[in-house]
């Protein structure tokens, strides 16, 4: 069954500059902000290739993005080479371009203290979350940005920006993926730009643990009283691809509701 379309508020002044007739890879897009941030795209006027791991989710992601006139799926796992190489094959194929990358694939299988965290586990939120975005980018570089130029944005996490007990590993991740933003932007200037976000507690099932049954609680520690939804993500993610951020790059913009601010997390 079709899931009803995603639908997104207006943002202020309309929609940025430079979007539309662009093409688009997000990995981990067949739900929560990954959708949400395809969503987007696909309204500013760009075509998007979708992956994830589940192939009937992401058959269910292109019906409601419009069908292939504006997003094709190439189901496998992140930290795939031959997956990677697919997807971005397939995605040119298709739409005849990549120009804009968005590493939104990520994983947190385990909640644990670091001195008690199975070492095999830490390796693998590694793999997935900074070397896969890592390898993301290489892959996009040598089939069309490198060339071409593009835009690249990174999917990190408040949890990268300020110590987060119990997710210390998935932080360390994505404290990871802000360095490496910062110096693929040094590197790959000044034709391809490399930015990210990083979100604090965004309601989808990904963040689930950390929300369900005490939202309200967990909303009041935030300034502006209310946890993200996938639309804050993707507005910002759409700036940083557009035009409208020509001159931003290596950047991290958080996205938390003010809360580590406030001191929560």
């Amino acid at each position: 069954m079709v899931s009803k379309r995603l639908v997104r508020p207006q943002a202020p002044g309309g929609s940025v500059q430079g979007l539309a007739g662009k093409v688009a890879l997000v990995t981990g897009a067949s739900r929560g902000i990954g959708l949400g941030i395809a969503q987007r795209l696909v309204d500013e006027g760009a075509k998007v290739c979708l992956t994830a791991r589940k192939p009937e989710a992401l058959e269910e992601a292109v019906a409601t993005l419009g069908g292939p006139d504006h997003a094709i799926a190439v189901a496998g796992k992140a930290d795939d080479p031959e997956h990677r190489t697919d997807a971005v094959r397939r995605t040119i194929d298709a739409f005849g371009s990549l120009d804009l990358l968005v590493n939104n694939a990520g994983i947190n299988p385990v909640l644990s203290m670091l001195v008690d965290i199975d070492l095999g586990a830490a390796r693998k939120i590694v793999e997935v979350n900074a070397l896969g975005a890592l390898a993301w980018v290489q892959e996009a570089h040598r089939a069309w940005m490198g060339e071409h130029g593009g835009a690249v944005v990174n999917i990190s996490s408040v949890s990268g920006v300020k110590p987060a007990p119990g997710i210390a590993m998935y932080g360390a991740s994505k404290a990871m993926l802000i360095s490496l933003t910062e110096s693929l932007a040094v590197e790959l200037g000044p034709t391809v730009r490399v930015n990210a976000v990083a979100p604090a507690i965004v309601k989808t099932q990904f963040a689930g643990p950390l929300f369900e049954g005490r939202e309200q609680e967990v909303a009041d520690s935030y300034p502006l009283k209310r946890l993200g939804v996938v639309e804050d993500v993707a507005g910002a993610v759409a700036y940083l691809l557009s035009d409208d951020a020509s001159w931003v790059t290596g950047q991290t913009i958080t996205l938390d509701g003010g809360v580590t601010l406030a001191g929560g997390h």
